[in-house]
């Protein structure tokens, strides 16, 4: 049996086959995730689970070097977005527009992961990173500028 972390086998192995600059998706319950899409449903109620907590569980287990939320989130849900900058304070952050989320960002995500968050504009994008230290802390290699600073 797995010790800890996420012990939902499909998000478990979805997240092992995400490489750098893979997006992953976490949304709410209201989500119009397309039918091509690598849908993984955990919603079972309003709020259960909710988007803070699927978000924090996958973050503890991937490398995250951007963020991708709604315009909206900067302005209408502010709380999210000041927790988003909290959990992911090393990450890149961009937006865009709310119909962009639910068109482009979706059919460019490789997993889409459903919560049962009734939160306004509750759909983060996760694009993954590297662990600078671990790729380029070796003896001789040479860092590329964007990377010094995580060293």
């Amino acid at each position: 049996m797995k010790r800890n972390g996420i012990l939902n086998a499909e998000l478990s192995g979805a997240l092992a086959t995400l490489g750098h600059t893979d997006l992953i998706l976490v949304v709410d319950a209201g989500f119009p995730i397309p039918r091509t899409a690598h849908r993984i449903d955990l919603a079972i109620a309003e709020n259960l689970p909710d988007l803070r907590t699927v978000i924090g569980l996958i973050a503890d287990e991937i490398v995250v070097e951007g963020v991708v939320r709604a315009d909206d989130v900067t302005t209408n849900n502010p709380r999210l977005d000041g927790w988003l900058h909290e959990r992911f304070n090393t990450a890149d952050f961009t937006s865009r527009p709310h119909s962009e989320m639910l068109k482009e960002i979706a059919e460019q995500a490789k997993v889409i992961v459903r919560t049962g968050a009734f939160e306004p504009w509750g759909n983060i994008g996760l694009f993954c990173g590297v662990d600078v230290p671990k790729w380029f802390g070796g003896d001789g290699v040479i860092a590329p500028d964007y990377y010094a600073s995580q060293l």
